[in-house]
C-alpha cells in the first residue's frame, strides 16, 4: 500500500506548513530554555524577632559572578506591607547562595519574604 502524496498544487502549502511546525518548535525550546537560567531566587525560613522586625533566609541562585540587589518585604496578617529592606549583595559564582537579613517593621509581621531580585 503506498503513501498518498499531497495533489501537485498543495505541495507548496505542506511544504510551508512543514517549516512553519519546524521553527516554532525551535522556537519553543529556546524559550524553555532561557526561561530555565538567569537570575532567580526562592524564600527559605523567616523568623520574628519581635513586633519591630522579622529575620528572612533567602537563596539566590545563578548570580553568574554578578553583584546582586534585592527588595525584601515583611507583611502583616493582612499581607499589608509593614516593612520593606533593599540589600546589596557580593558577587558570587556559586549555582546558589543562602543569605539571611533582618528587616525592621513598623508593626508586627507575620512574615518575611524576598519581593524582587536584579543584577546592579
Amino acid at each position: 500500500m503506498a503513501i498518498p502524496r499531497p495533489a501537485p498544487e498543495h505541495r507548496k502549502w505542506w511544504a510551508i506548513g512543514i517549516v512553519g511546525v519546524l521553527l516554532m518548535s525551535a522556537l519553543a525550546v529556546w524559550w524553555g530554555v532561557s526561561a530555565s537560567k538567569g537570575l532567580s531566587w526562592d524564600n527559605g525560613p523567616f523568623k520574628v524577632i519581635d513586633d519591630r522586625s522579622v529575620q528572612v533566609t533567602f537563596y539566590v541562585n545563578n548570580q553568574d559572578g554578578k553583584p546582586v540587589r534585592c527588595t525584601l518585604e515583611a507583611q502583616d496578617i493582612s499581607h499589608s506591607r509593614v516593612g520593606v529592606l533593599t540589600v546589596d549583595l557580593p558577587a558570587h559564582d556559586f549555582d546558589t547562595t543562602e543569605y539571611t537579613r533582618t528587616i525592621p517593621t513598623v508593626s508586627k509581621a507575620v512574615t518575611g519574604i524576598v519581593d524582587q531580585c536584579s543584577y546592579r
